[in-house]
């Protein structure tokens, strides 16, 4: 069919920046959700050109899910979206199996149509289970929740920004055929800061950012990373569930863009053995009122005595929470001290070795960054697991708890046994979301050999939960 009869929304850049950052202001604002709604509904009935709204949530691994309602269904039956939530892994079981889809309006954007399809827009979803309340398994509804609950009892808006770094490599599905080849090859040995303007990582970082740009993330640097065909694009700061909504758009930005080069776009922690891991470093505050509550221009580092608690407790829960922050099996190659790594359960403004480093900061920047975050971990499992550990967990009698010879786990198998025997992830949890997630995580664990070795073993790629091949887990 001729694409002049189509008659469908496709937006330039520009234009779609603008939608976007006028979309995130009044999230930030916290502009009354009703009349969002409201706002949305309206836009959505009068712009004839769109075809179909494509809806977004995330399992408990973190695995993004998308569906696509046609618009005018969408509007007649938005608030009566049900799925089969036994299809999705770390659910419900399959004789409790429906879930609705409620629409989080705020959550709304606007995407290039060169990479995303003309006509369609997107918006994150919230499950609801059958009693009409937010569904325990849905980590983001749990995060939204707890935040919203710290803002009104406190007052505090917590804030996050993620620096993620990914590798590029020949091939499309490279990951689903590593299996067959053994290796991924790169498309540039440069290393970090260095990329000629022209070649494929170059490319790809600038194609890259241009989306990010429309889609309203407010870029701030992208670069070449240590290992050969590494990448990071880094953005602003955001409140925690935008900032946990931004980290999947990114990959799947990413990931899209990569596969269009006929290439692809790994978040593997360790994809290759001999060079720097991918990590997904995770820079948090807490605000009030405007106020970074972070800062301290008299406290060491410039860091106040709330920043310095929100450490302790951190470093506290560090084996007991690593499982939440390196999910996979391969995660804890990347562990592994002889390449920058933080394995360190302690802090430090400089030792990069640390779990936790205090930048260097000013009255609007100061910030805490946790450095033990892998990149294929679940975002708004890593945002709830930090802020909610940082201001209620618990504070150990250790002596000098901040450079105390403590280390995490070096295999999956460490890390599921410390997150099985915490008390701390069953309150951060509920027994039930904890116990699911540890059997997930145990699954993929046993699919693969329990000693690490010297190489990527062919497992650790094909049962890799970013990597998700429906097929072949049902052949296991």
């Amino acid at each position: 069919m001729s694409n002049e009869l189509r008659n469908f929304l496709a937006l330039s850049y520009d234009e779609l920046e603008e939608l976007n950052l006028h979309a995130k202001k009044q999230r930030f604002d916290r502009v009354d959700l009703h009349k969002i709604q409201e706002e949305r509904l309206k836009y959505l009935t009068d712009e004839k050109r769109i075809k179909a709204v494509t809806v977004m949530f995330s399992d408990l691994e973190g695995r993004l899910h998308m569906l696509d309602y046609d618009k005018k269904f969408l509007l007649k039956s938005y608030d009566n979206l049900t799925f089969d939530g036994s299809s999705i892994r770390g659910f419900t079981a399959q004789r409790e199996s429906d879930l609705r889809l409620g629409i989080d309006w705020s959550a709304f954007y606007w995407g290039p149509a060169d990479f995303f399809g003309p006509g369609k827009v997107l918006v994150f979803g919230e499950v609801i289970d059958k009693n009409g309340s937010p569904y325990t398994g849905d980590i983001r509804g749990v995060l939204k929740g707890f935040a919203q609950e710290q803002f009104k009892k406190e007052g505090y808006t917590l804030n996050a920004a993620n620096e993620i770094e990914g590798f590029l490599f020949k091939g499309a599905d490279a990951e689903r055929h590593y299996h067959e080849t053994g290796k991924f090859e790169y498309v540039n040995t440069g290393g970090y800061y260095h990329s000629l303007p022209g070649d494929l990582l170059r490319t790809f970082i600038d194609t890259t950012a241009e989306v990010q740009r429309a889609m309203g993330f407010q870029n701030e640097k992208d670069h070449p990373e240590v290992a050969p065909s590494q990448f990071e694009i880094n953005y602003g700061y955001g409140e925690v569930v935008a900032a946990a909504d931004q980290i999947q758009l990114y990959k799947l930005v990413c990931r899209e863009v990569a596969t269009k080069m006929g290439l692809t776009a790994s978040f593997l922690p360790k994809p290759v053995v001999g060079v720097n891991g991918s990590g997904m470093h995770t820079n948090v505050s807490i605000s009030k009122g405007g106020k970074n509550l972070f800062w301290d221009a008299k406290g060491e580092e410039k860091l106040s005595k709330l920043g310095y608690s929100f450490i302790d407790r951190i470093l506290t829960h560090g084996n007991d929470i690593c499982l939440l922050l390196n999910a996979s099996v391969n995660a804890y190659r990347r562990l592994d001290p002889h390449f920058e790594a933080p394995n360190q359960i302690k802090a430090s403004p400089t030792d990069r070795g640390s779990m936790v480093r205090i930048p260097i900061g000013n009255e609007k920047s100061m910030r805490v960054e946790v450095r033990s975050v892998s990149p294929d971990a679940n975002p708004y499992m890593v945002m709830l697991t930090v802020f909610k550990t940082g201001i209620d967990g618990d504070i150990a009698k250790i002596k000098n708890l901040r450079q105390a010879e403590r280390y995490l786990p070096d295999n999956i198998y460490t890390a599921i046994e410390d997150f099985r025997n915490a008390d701390w992830t069953t309150k951060l949890l509920g027994e039930d979301v904890k116990a699911r997630y540890a059997d997930l995580k145990q699954a993929s664990a046993d699919r693969c050999p329990r000693l690490l070795g010297t190489f990527v073993k062919a497992p650790e790629v094909q049962y890799h939960h970013d990597v998700y091949n429906q097929y072949l887990w049902n052949l296991f």
